[in-house]
């Protein structure tokens, strides 16, 4: 659903933004399993279920997405063990202390290029087990067609609605070994860009963790903040402002739905207090609110999937493609990698142009000035 007049106000269809980058309407299934190696930090128990006042634990897991996955699904057995033929199913996991975590990172992005050295954190939302946390991570690269290194980060998000309080303070207690992460990726030699894709209550854990990165000083990660992509953000209106005041706003996205029933729930929980996942944007109040935020906004009400409607996100063949589509969208970085590379192009969408002498020096703090360094000095 495109929203008419919005040109300039950061408002607009999730379609209408990723229309050049390439085309993704293909829904034909993959013949072949295809493996996902992904990194996995958790504050969850050793059983999974509840929290730990540990050390975060690291591993390294493969995650199988069956031949003849469909886009937008997540699929699993209805009982018994999963058939990775049939089934998103873990076949290996390792367990990482914090020197081979680092270890095996910089051995993930040893020898890639471009976007292909970007990280996605994938941090999930309330009411989402482990399995469900690491699989939702798998699809989502799978039907994105991401091409960096993918990342879970998973909290002790518990199992039962009537828990929603006690989830709260577990995201909190969890803060600070997010930060911890992104603080690390921020320094880390060899990564790109650091991609954030979080869920519902994971959003308001994404956003304060990236608060306490700008206190300790690294607001935009040492320049690799990427996209932030916010989707249905379970958030006060009123608590995200005061999380953006010390960010980019340039930086972030939220995937708005005004029939999205979770977050109809979450708000009667929290006092009747609006959700940010919840504002309308063909409300006249919700969408001034919106457009003084300064952020991106995509309108999915128009792509609700199911009764809920709480993940479309990532239940919609199309919007997950297109969400994918804007994280790994070619960089002038990769123009000038391909320039190079000559017959071995990163990506057909990228031309080889060389990047600019120079950049001016306000690019990275003055608004719009990325725009502007975009053109090559001639």
């Amino acid at each position: 659903m495109v929203l008419a007049g919005c040109a300039g106000s950061g408002l607009s269809d999730i379609s209408t933004k990723v229309a050049s980058i390439g085309d993704f309407s293909s829904s034909a299934a993959p013949a072949t399993a295809r493996t996902v190696s992904a990194f996995v930090v958790s504050t969850r128990s050793p059983d999974h279920k509840g929290s730990t006042d540990n050390a975060a634990h690291l591993s390294l897991q493969m995650i199988s997405v069956p031949p003849g996955h469909q886009a937008g699904q997540m699929e699993k057995p209805m009982f018994g063990k999963a058939d990775p033929e049939k089934h998103f199913a873990v076949t290996a996991n390792r367990e990482l202390d914090d020197a081979t975590f680092q270890a095996e990172l910089a051995s993930h992005l040893s020898g890639r290029i471009g976007s292909n050295r970007d990280v996605l954190i994938f941090v999930h939302g309330f009411n989402t087990s482990y399995d469900d946390a690491r699989f939702r991570l798998a699809q989502i690269v799978a039907d994105g067609r991401f091409g960096g290194v993918p990342m879970l980060f998973t909290w002790p998000a518990t199992s039962n609605l009537l828990d929603y309080e006690a989830a709260k303070e577990s995201a909190a207690a969890s803060r600070d070994a997010l930060a911890k992460l992104l603080q690390e990726l921020a320094v880390a030699p060899g990564v790109g860009r650091v991609q954030i894709v979080a869920h519902s209550m994971g959003t308001w854990l994404a956003m304060e963790a990236l608060r306490e990165a700008a206190i300790a000083g690294m607001p935009d990660l040492n320049g690799r903040l990427g996209n932030v992509m916010l989707a249905a953000p379970d958030i006060d209106l009123s608590v995200f402002r005061a999380q953006l005041a010390r960010l980019n706003a340039s930086h972030v996205s939220v995937l708005v739905s005004a029939n999205d029933r979770a977050l109809s729930i979450s708000q009667r929980l929290a006092g009747n207090r609006q959700r940010v996942g919840a504002l309308d944007p063909r409300n006249p109040a919700d969408r001034e609110a919106l457009q003084q935020l300064g952020v991106k906004v995509y309108d999915l009400s128009g792509d609700s999937v199911g009764f809920i409607g709480h993940d479309t996100y990532a239940d919609a063949p199309e919007i997950v493609r297109q969400l994918g589509a804007q994280i790994g969208a070619p960089r002038l970085q990769d123009a000038n990698v391909q320039s190079i590379l000559g017959d071995r192009p990163v990506s057909s969408d990228v031309a080889a142009e060389p990047l600019p002498a120079t950049v001016p020096a306000t690019a990275a703090t003055t608004p719009g000035a990325a725009a502007a360094s975009a053109t090559p000095a001639r």
